[in-house]
C-alpha cells in the first residue's frame, strides 16, 4: 500500500464565492466585502491556474475537470470532501453537510478518470446518510493512513462517528477517533475537518496536538502516529488558521515526495519545522489567498488522489 501517489483530480472553479451554507460551522471563512464576485472568481481561476503549474512542472499528474456553470456550486474546487479513490479499484461517495454542496457530485467525473486509464470496479455510496442528516465528506473529515490501514477523524457537525466506522469496517481501516477544536470568540469549537488540522506523509504527520483537548486522545493519537515510525511535527493554531495543517504528499518527476501547501501555510512555519519537513520531503507551495479567505480550504482540500489501478 502507498501512502502517496502522483495522480491527482482537481476540479477549476467557474463560480467560486462564499459558500453561505458552509460558513455557519467553518471559521476560516470570511467574505471580501469590496470585491466583485467576478473579481472573486476571476482571482480564484488564476490561483488555481499557477497552482496546477507548479503541480505539473514538478512532474504530478493533474486530471483537471472544469466545474459547471450549473448547476451553482461555489465550492466546487474542493472535490476531495465527495468523492475518495482505492487501490483496489473502490470509489467512495461521501454525504455532505451543505446542500448546495451535494450538486458537486458528478457521474461524469467517474468517466473522465476511467479516459484517463483507470479502473473502478465499485462505488460505496454513502449519500443516503443526508437524509438522516448524517455525514462523512471524504478525506476532509478523515485522514488516511493507507500503509498502515489507520484512519484518523476528529468527529464534527461534518463527520459523524458511526459512519466513519462503517467506512473503517467497509475499506479495512482501524479508526482513531478524537475530537478537535479551536478557540471561536473565546469558546471551543469543533473544527470543521480533520484535514485542516492534520497531514500524514510516509514518514512523518504534521499535527496540531493543541486542538485535541483531551489528553487520552491526545496521548493515543500520538501513540499512533509514533508506533508506525512517523515524525510528530507539531503546529499552533495560529498556523492551523494560516492552514498549515491543510497539506498533503504527493509523488513527483523522479520519484521525489513533495509535501504541497499554500505560500500562506508555508510563511506560517518556523525555521526549526520547515528543516524538519524538507529532511523527508521537498516542498511546493502556492499563493491561494482569494481561495482560503473565501473558500475556508486550502491546497490539501483542492486535490483528490488517485490510487486507482491502471486498466
Amino acid at each position: 500500500m502507498q501512502q502517496t501517489t502522483n495522480t491527482i483530480l482537481m476540479v477549476r472553479p467557474v463560480s467560486f464565492r462564499m459558500n453561505e451554507q458552509t460558513a455557519v460551522n467553518n471559521y476560516y471563512q470570511q467574505s471580501l466585502k469590496n470585491m466583485l464576485p467576478a473579481a472573486i472568481n476571476a482571482n480564484a481561476q488564476q490561483e488555481f491556474d499557477t497552482f496546477v503549474d507548479k503541480l505539473q512542472q514538478n512532474g504530478i499528474k493533474v486530471i483537471v475537470v472544469e466545474d459547471t456553470k450549473e448547476p451553482d456550486t461555489p465550492d466546487a474546487l474542493f472535490p476531495n470532501n465527495w468523492i475518495s479513490f482505492h487501490e483496489n479499484g473502490d470509489v467512495a461517495i461521501y454525504p455532505m453537510f451543505a446542500e448546495n454542496r451535494r450538486l458537486e457530485r458528478r457521474e461524469d467525473v467517474l468517466e473522465l478518470i476511467e479516459k484517463e486509464g483507470f479502473k473502478i470496479e465499485n462505488c460505496v455510496d454513502y449519500t443516503e446518510a443526508e437524509e438522516e442528516q448524517i455525514f462523512l465528506e471524504g478525506t476532509g473529515s478523515m485522514i488516511l493512513d493507507r500503509q498502515n490501514r489507520k484512519a484518523y477523524c476528529a468527529i464534527s457537525p461534518r463527520a459523524e462517528e458511526e459512519l466513519f466506522i462503517e467506512f473503517c469496517e467497509d475499506f479495512e481501516y482501524t479508526p482513531i477517533i478524537f475530537t478537535a477544536n479551536q478557540t471561536v470568540q473565546e469558546s471551543r469549537e469543533a473544527i470543521y475537518h480533520t484535514n485542516v488540522m492534520m497531514c500524514i506523509a510516509e514518514t512523518f504527520a504534521v499535527i496540531c496536538l493543541s486542538a485535541i483537548d483531551d489528553k487520552k486522545e491526545r496521548k493515543n493519537v500520538v501513540k499512533n502516529l509514533k508506533s508506525d515510525g512517523k515524525e510528530v511535527i507539531d503546529i499552533t493554531e495560529k498556523q492551523v488558521q494560516q492552514f498549515a495543517g491543510n497539506m498533503l504528499q504527493v509523488i513527483g518527476k523522479d520519484g521525489d515526495n513533495f509535501l504541497i501547501m499554500s505560500t500562506s501555510a508555508y510563511n506560517s512555519l518556523t525555521p526549526i519545522q520547515l528543516q524538519k519537513i524538507e529532511k523527508h520531503s521537498k516542498i511546493i507551495h502556492s499563493d491561494l489567498t482569494t481561495i482560503e479567505t473565501c473558500g475556508g480550504g486550502s491546497a490539501r482540500c483542492m486535490m483528490a488522489e488517485v490510487f486507482l489501478p491502471k486498466a
